[in-house]
């Protein structure tokens, strides 16, 4: 699943009458490598970087239990949860943390934070969203959660989206957070992982960041940043 490319220098003891911009590169490595074509143009090669990208983990809002006949997959917000959830789109607004995809549980509280946060702040409306019913299931599965998020984020991401949004439960929500990042992750109600890494694809990061390599941007919380 890697897409590492690694740059072979196949020439050895390069003569200077063969490519006089050839031994310049050497002996100053900061200047961009030049190649001759056959006609004797140069033209420089561009440097392939990798792109930053980024990954909200969302923890849902706070449910109610006011109606004990509901199944839990069909509880709704409490008064809290909804104004968390109003109050953690506006963060990560602020922040800019604003996915162009929105992979969520289709509990109804993952739902109901959805749609107060797409009401509040545009750019959560205009995400692409796509609602996985085994995210409600995998965060009860010790361990499984990461490696569930990475096939769904690999499976449905394009190359061109940059900026990611899960939404989910616990444990398995701040169990993958702290397998990205390496560091020990709580994620309470409405509270949201930051996590970078850096790749040409989605399936470049993760191979490239492995478990453990994301770096851990903040957590976001409804009532500080």
């Amino acid at each position: 699943m890697s897409m590492k490319a690694t740059l072979c220098n196949s020439f050895s003891s390069p003569s200077p009458s063969l490519c006089p911009h050839l031994s310049l590169c050497l002996r100053n490595p900061n200047r961009s490598l030049a190649i001759e074509t056959v006609e004797g143009e140069i033209t420089d090669e561009p440097e392939t970087k990798s792109v930053a990208r980024r990954l909200i983990l969302l923890r849902h809002a706070q449910s109610s239990w006011k109606d004990r006949s509901l199944r839990d997959h069909d509880r709704p917000l409490s008064n809290a949860g909804r104004a968390d959830a109003i109050n953690v789109s506006h963060r990560l607004q602020q922040l800019g943390w604003v996915p162009e995809l929105i992979l969520s549980s289709d509990a109804a509280r993952t739902r109901e934070t959805l749609q107060l946060m797409q009401e509040q702040v545009r750019g959560f409306l205009e995400a692409e969203v796509r609602f996985i019913s085994s995210f409600y299931s995998i965060a009860a599965m010790d361990g499984q959660t990461a490696e569930h998020l990475q096939q769904a984020i690999c499976k449905f991401a394009r190359d061109e989206i940059l900026t990611i949004m899960c939404m989910g439960h616990n444990r398995g929500w701040e169990e993958a957070a702290s397998m990205f990042s390496g560091a020990s992750i709580e994620l309470k109600t409405c509270n949201a992982a930051l996590l970078e890494a850096a790749g040409n694809s989605w399936d470049e990061a993760f191979a490239l960041a492995g478990l453990g390599g994301w770096k851990l941007h903040s957590i976001v919380k409804p009532n500080t940043l």
